[in-house]
């Protein structure tokens, strides 16, 4: 999709019931393939042959329940709730559609295999409720082929309610990919119809094949988190979409937030600092960190209101070209960032930020929204083994502002040195003192003023990047 800005450039749409949606599909006589669902029934395909009409849609419909029968079709893997389970299920299943089907019907016929692998509540309710969906399919006969794969987690607290979640999203995913293949937006709002965030969250989404091949990835990925689809999403220094707890999973993470517009030689020495200090901790010692540099919704909104793609964009490549792994996040606050991530590990979780930042996070206007304030939003953020690591801030008089001199309200003073005295709160004594004089509204504006001293307060291949592809305005100097 192009990089425009706003989300008010979407089109209307017809809103459709599932039984709609699902007799839509089976009316169309194109459409013809295989449902394999394996976790929470066959609940997908229930959809189409309750609606009537499905002996034109379904070819086959298969549930591998028993794990060795399973692997005897798709082969093993390490997990049977995974991607590569979903993918060997769409890749087996679909070959032998186009195989068994193909000179028969082929000229006539875009053929299509829905999967899902769920892990839905079992029977004493200890179980993490998700799952991975996904479709391959053709969008015309004879068509190259396309896939989409999502993740989802199962928000709500019964089995049974679960899986009707799951059977409208799946016909929701159909629906979406055979009539709206051409409009991602409308695909990606679409797939919570009938349905709603309380039940379903989807916290991953790709598009491959020749009707995305306009589709950035990573846009797909801002769009779950902008319209409420998800809380967060992830993508890796490729522009790949990561699937959070695969990345996070009992690993401790460290968390870098910022606006990285553009990405400086301070941001840089920011999360080097802290990594090597977070590595060296008891916990953490010998154990893979995950880094993450964190862009929260409230950074990308260019106006207050919208956000420009185009600028979204700039800075994800330029985070992808200092190799890091990104995250999109609606959580403004901190603890509500710390609870997202605690949800994945039980290791060590570290953030860190500049003093300026400290100093904000100590305001208590930003938490009148919480009935314990200040106190219950700090409950909150430290309740896990979560720490906090300052990266000082160079006053424009000389004086360096540290973790042990930032000033504090006086009747906040005490909490301060509290946090400190209990590690949650840790200076960073590693930096590069000749970059703190670097601020990422500062370079923005000499990059905008022609004015060429930007390109030393930022990495040389971030320069590079900027000057190539003209981001931020960048213009060469007459």
């Amino acid at each position: 999709m192009g990089a425009t800005s706003g989300t008010n450039l979407t089109p209307e749409r017809q809103r459709l019931s599932t039984h709609q949606k699902a007799l839509s599909v089976n009316l169309d006589p194109a459409r013809y393939g295989t449902f394999a669902e394996i976790g929470a029934g066959q609940e997908v395909a229930r959809w189409f042959f309750k609606v009537g009409a499905a002996a034109a849609t379904i070819s086959k419909s298969i549930s591998a329940y028993d794990m060795t029968v399973s692997d005897a079709i798709y082969g093993k893997c390490k997990r049977y709730v995974s991607r590569e389970r979903l993918e060997r299920m769409l890749d087996y299943e679909h070959s032998l559609n186009v195989e068994r089907l193909g000179v028969s019907r082929g000229d006539a016929t875009a053929f299509f295999t829905f999967a899902d692998t769920v892990s839905a509540m079992n029977f004493k309710g200890t179980n993490e409720c998700h799952g991975w969906m996904g479709v391959k399919y053709q969008a015309f006969p004879g068509d190259a082929d396309n896939t989409i794969i999502l993740h989802m987690r199962m928000l709500d607290k019964e089995n049974p309610l679960q899986q009707e979640a799951l059977g409208i999203l799946g016909v929701n995913l159909l629906y979406a990919a055979f009539f709206l293949h051409h409009t991602p937006n409308l695909m990606m709002e679409s797939l919570l119809d009938n349905l709603t965030t309380d039940r379903i969250e989807i916290d991953m989404i790709d598009f491959s094949g020749i009707e995305f091949r306009r589709v950035d990835n990573r846009v797909m990925s801002l769009k779950l988190v902008q319209l409420g689809l998800s809380g967060a999403a992830m993508f890796g220094p490729k522009g790949e979409v990561l699937q959070p707890a695969e990345v996070l999973r009992k690993r401790p993470i460290l968390v870098e937030r910022g606006s990285f517009r553009p990405v400086t030689k301070v941001n840089i020495d920011m999360i080097e600092s802290a990594r090597e200090q977070f590595s060296q901790e008891p916990e953490v010692n010998g154990k893979e960190v995950v880094e993450l540099m964190e862009i929260t919704m409230r950074n990308l909104l260019s106006d207050g209101t919208d956000i420009d793609l185009r600028d979204f964009l700039a800075r994800a490549d330029l985070l992808s070209t200092a190799g890091k792994t990104v995250l999109i996040s609606d959580y403004f606050e901190y603890y509500r960032l710390a609870a997202y991530l605690g949800r994945y590990t039980n290791e060590p979780i570290a953030v860190t930020m500049g003093a300026q930042s400290v100093r904000d996070l100590f305001t208590e206007d930003y938490y009148k929204g919480l009935e314990g304030g200040i106190l219950e939003a700090f409950g909150r953020l430290f309740t896990r083994d979560l720490r906090l690591y300052v990266y000082p801030l160079l006053e424009a008089d000389g004086e360096l502002i540290t973790a042990d001199n930032i000033h504090m309200p006086e009747e906040l003073k005490n909490l301060y040195r509290h946090l400190i005295e209990r590690g949650r709160i840790r200076g960073l004594n590693n930096f590069d003192r000749s970059v703190l004089h670097i601020f990422s509204r500062d370079v923005l504006r000499r990059i905008k003023d022609q004015d060429n001293s930007w390109e030393q307060m930022v990495p040389p291949e971030i320069a590079e990047v900027i000057k190539k592809r003209r981001f931020f305005g960048w213009r060469e100097k007459s």
